[in-house]
């Protein structure tokens, strides 16, 4: 049964991902702050270089960008989630963690490997996009949210985020939204699936973006 479950789960992302993208509109031309969007298997998320206006970056202080996934609660801690927490995460609305790291360095170095967009986002859509990450921070009234436990890898933490995760609401649709803070239309239906994610925002990409340092 898990398995007839896990097969439809695929058959439904790969459906997603075939789906047409859509019309992208060029952001205007003004003063512009590099963000990266690193796609990491099925998982995607946003990096963007370290800035006050978010009181969790006093975790990373040696850190020149942070790069940030949000994710289920469950299913993104764990060192080895297996089928069982894929399905609940996937299926059942459940919590939701972000994913913390500070890069020292330059992004590619610190994701050489991965899939790499770089965007020249205009310093308005740099406002935007860093309102909607401080709006994702579960603080419960504080002034800094506080971190649940270290993360995967050299200096990351995961820390309690907002909103609901499930299959329609999940990391890709999340990094999906930020980029609609910042004045990138993704399209309707957001895209969900990594690979669909990652060729909309090259689609946004300015040509002369050239290789993320």
């Amino acid at each position: 049964m898990l398995k007839r479950i896990a097969y439809l789960f695929c058959l439904i992302m790969l459906c997603m991902a075939c789906s047409g993208p859509q019309k992208i509109v060029p952001v205007a031309s003004e003063p512009t702050l590099p963000v990266y969007v690193i796609g990491q298997g099925w998982h995607t998320g946003i990096a963007l270089q370290k800035t006050d206006l978010l009181p969790e970056s006093a975790d990373f202080p040696t850190a020149d960008y942070l790069e940030i996934g949000w994710g289920d609660w469950d299913y993104y801690q764990a060192a080895d989630p297996g089928l069982w927490l894929l399905l609940k995460a996937a299926f059942w609305p459940s919590a939701s963690v972000l994913h913390v790291i500070g890069v020292q360095g330059s992004i590619s170095e610190r994701f050489g490997g991965f899939d790499i967009v770089k965007l020249d986002v205009p310093l308005s859509g740099i406002s935007g996009l860093t309102a909607f990450i401080h709006a994702s921070f579960q603080r419960n009234s504080a002034a800094k949210a506080v971190p649940l436990r270290r993360g995967f890898g050299a200096n990351s933490f995961f820390y309690p985020a907002t909103g609901k995760f499930h299959i329609f609401n999940n990391c890709n649709t999340w990094v999906a939204r930020a980029l609609e803070s910042a004045g990138y239309p993704m399209g309707t239906p957001l895209p969900f699936t990594s690979g669909q994610l990652l060729t909309r925002a090259r689609r946004l990409a300015a040509p002369s973006s050239g290789t993320p340092p």
